[in-house]
């Protein structure tokens, strides 16, 4: 054998590996098993990261607290209502207030006027605040990135979940109205604020496509809150700025002054569903909020992205 030829043969033989015909145990095969690469990112994995977050959401006991003062809203609408129509002044107070004293099933449309402004948005606040920032506070978030879960798809994953609290904090609100209200005033035809009166199934329908659209008008908010959950590592703070935004742009939203930039703003058009409580039903302004809520997503769902995936994760 030449010297040329002793390098070729010892080369095709890696470092450390055993010599040919020796056997190999199951730790040593890992050990010269080549590394793996990063896995495809498929729709059963991001499933799977999905259920995960949705259940730590879920779990949480502030998520329940936050809901059961939810649940409790309609509960004190309904019953200052009824103690006011049994006094001497009832039937006074506003239009839509008196409506839930003629059906309960109005109930649902006022406790959704009332929660929306303050008390939805403040959950929500919470929950979108805390997604990414409070992972990092407790020092997880570093773990699911090793996963290798991909940063793409676990803040996808984190925005999801956010959405479907909106919705479960949109149907508790309401389911808690529907059993507020029925228990508490009569249920029957619903009288509309336009003054055409449907029928209860008709109605039942007008209260779920309602509920549908209060839910999809807090999405420009979780995605604002999980844009401000990727600057801070304190959950606190994050979920303090949230709330604190939330609160600015109502204020600014109620100056006549700014009437120039006040349809911009993520709030304005909240209350637009009123316009389904009509017939025929006007769809412009709920149309004009959508659109706004998926600019919002857009934007600071990108800018979010942006910060997540070139951050350094240290904790």
């Amino acid at each position: 054998m030449s010297r040329a030829e002793v390098p070729e043969k010892a080369a095709a033989v890696p470092s450390g590996a055993p010599a040919p015909g020796t056997p190999v145990s199951g730790v040593a095969a890992a050990a010269v098993r080549p590394a793996p690469g990063r896995r495809p990112q498929t729709a059963a994995g991001f499933l799977a990261l999905f259920r995960s977050e949705l259940v730590l959401t879920f779990r949480r006991v502030r998520t329940i607290v936050l809901l059961g003062i939810l649940a409790v809203l309609p509960i004190l609408i309904g019953t200052v209502v009824r103690i006011e129509t049994d006094g001497p002044r009832g039937g006074e107070g506003p239009a839509f207030i008196a409506q839930v004293t003629q059906n309960g099933l109005f109930l649902v449309f006022t406790a959704l006027a009332v929660a929306l402004p303050v008390f939805l948005p403040m959950t929500v606040g919470v929950v979108a605040g805390d997604s990414v920032a409070g992972e990092s506070a407790t020092g997880t978030l570093r773990y699911l990135l090793v996963a290798p879960a991909g940063r793409t798809r676990l803040l996808a994953a984190k925005f999801t979940a956010g959405l479907v609290f909106c919705l479960a904090a949109t149907v508790t609100v309401a389911l808690a109205a529907v059993a507020t209200g029925a228990a508490l005033f009569p249920v029957g035809d619903v009288t509309l604020i336009s003054g055409e009166t449907i029928g209860l199934g008709s109605a039942l329908l007008r209260a779920v496509l309602v509920a549908a659209v209060v839910a999809a008008s807090l999405a420009g908010l979780v995605a604002i809150g999980l844009f401000v959950s990727t600057l801070t590592g304190s959950g606190i703070a994050a979920m303090a700025a949230t709330v604190g935004l939330v609160i600015t742009v109502q204020i600014l939203d109620s100056f006549p002054q700014l009437h120039a930039i006040q349809p911009f703003l993520f709030t304005h058009h909240w209350l637009t569903f009123g316009d389904l409580l009509r017939e025929p039903m006007y769809w412009d302004g709920v149309l004009k909020n959508l659109g706004l809520q998926a600019g919002y997503v857009a934007v600071f769902g990108s800018a979010a992205w942006s910060r997540f995936t070139a951050r350094d994760i240290t904790a």
